[in-house]
């Protein structure tokens, strides 16, 4: 229980109100004051004082100063006359309770719209990359059709010279009455050697001509046959078939607003990728979410996540969904090798960022072994490993 302060001075005219509160030995950094226009309340533990103002002040107007180990505060009226009366001082204090109330469901409010105001710029830049590329297509779609236009052009231009020219020798032969006229078939076949020479006019000089024999090996996996893992490949390649034929849950009703493009794992997984380019990393997480709600069974999904989580500074996130990319990455073969080395970084990034430097080298370790010549994995190694060795030198001393 607070201790009432009861040795306190007041005096007033008809315009102010004159306040002196003893701070007992308290220092001005160990005093919390609360002011209201009907309200005011200092605070120093263990004591307490509280006044009840007769009529409204000018708050903003009002003054307080600490001067010789006393609280002084100049209250100034908001009507000129003389406070007799206390028995308003319930209704006072309920006053300025419910005003101290409005400000906070204020603040509540002023939160809750920067959270939406957040959401709509995330929708925001979502809608304008799908705008981006529905534009780029849309130029894509207009070259070709102006190249086409061209094309037929340039065809009916040379049609319209070749009659001409055929038209041109007609009248020419019909001047001279010694030359008879060439029936039709060869003036038609005239033309269209004409038009055969033009066209190879127009085309390059042919390439000289040569023979390459090319052998497969017919098989899916790019490794030699005598360093493959013939079981393990034919059970992730199974395993990728399966998740592909029956992993999407597409049928929820929470799913039926959803465009055909939304409810595909795979478009969701390069709207998430753009999204991360961008730098605009929690709407790549929402949208690498849906992704895994609609099917949770492919790795570059909660490996991908888990790099915005690491953006984000989101450290244990980042390392529970490398795992359970690891996880899905089963059988280790050659077609994931490149995206089990970048979980086991990802996870031990995180580690690191952690402080916990031994479970980071085990996973560098682990994603050297899958590219022992990668340059970069071995300098962060070796700084890894200096790490723990400073550490445990330093501890030792």
């Amino acid at each position: 229980m607070p201790v009432i302060v009861q040795d306190y001075k007041w005096e007033q005219t008809d315009s102010a109100v004159f306040v002196s509160v003893p701070l007992k030995g308290m220092s001005a950094s160990q005093v919390d004051v609360f002011s209201t226009d009907e309200y005011l309340k200092v605070r120093f533990p263990p004591f307490l004082f509280e006044a009840f103002l007769f009529a409204p002040v000018e708050d903003d107007k009002s003054t307080a100063t600490i001067k010789k180990g006393e609280m002084l505060f100049t209250l100034q009226k908001r009507s000129k006359e003389m406070w007799t009366d206390k028995e308003t001082l319930k209704d006072l204090r309920l006053r300025a309770i419910q005003a101290a109330q409005e400000k906070a469901v204020a603040r509540s409010k002023a939160k809750a719209e920067k959270v939406q105001e957040e959401k709509k710029y995330t929708l925001d830049t979502m809608m304008k990359l799908e705008d981006e590329e529905r534009a780029t297509i849309q130029k894509m779609k207009a070259g070709e059709r102006n190249r086409a236009a061209a094309e037929l052009e340039e065809a009916g231009r040379r049609r319209k010279q070749a009659k001409e020219s055929e038209r041109m020798t007609e009248e020419q032969r019909s001047r001279k009455p010694g030359l008879p006229s060439l029936p039709k078939s060869s003036q038609t076949t005239r033309a269209v050697q004409q038009g055969q020479k033009e066209k190879r006019a127009d085309l390059p000089a042919p390439r000289s001509s040569g023979a390459i024999k090319i052998h497969f090996t017919p098989r899916v996996f790019p490794t030699a046959l005598r360093e493959s893992r013939v079981p393990e490949e034919e059970e992730w390649l199974k395993k990728q078939a399966e998740i592909r034929r029956g992993g999407v849950c597409a049928d929820l009703h929470e799913f039926e607003d959803l465009s055909e493009e939304e409810r595909n794992p795979d478009w969701l997984k390069e709207k998430g990728d753009k999204l991360f380019v961008a730098g605009n990393y929690q709407a790549a997480i929402n949208v690498y979410d849906l992704a895994l709600r609609l099917n949770g069974k492919i790795p570059a999904l909660y490996s991908n996540r888990a790099a915005c989580h690491l953006k984000m500074r989101n450290l244990h996130k980042a390392i529970e969904d490398s795992s359970k990319a690891l996880e899905l990455l089963t059988p280790p073969v050659a077609d994931n090798a490149g995206a089990r080395m970048k979980a086991h970084v990802r996870r031990g990034t995180a580690f690191c960022e952690l402080e916990l430097y031994v479970e980071g080298l085990q996973d560098y370790q682990a994603a050297l072994k899958i590219d022992p010549g990668n340059s970069a994995l071995q300098a962060d190694t070796q700084k890894i490993r200096a790490t723990i060795q400073g550490g445990s030198e330093t501890s030792k001393t």
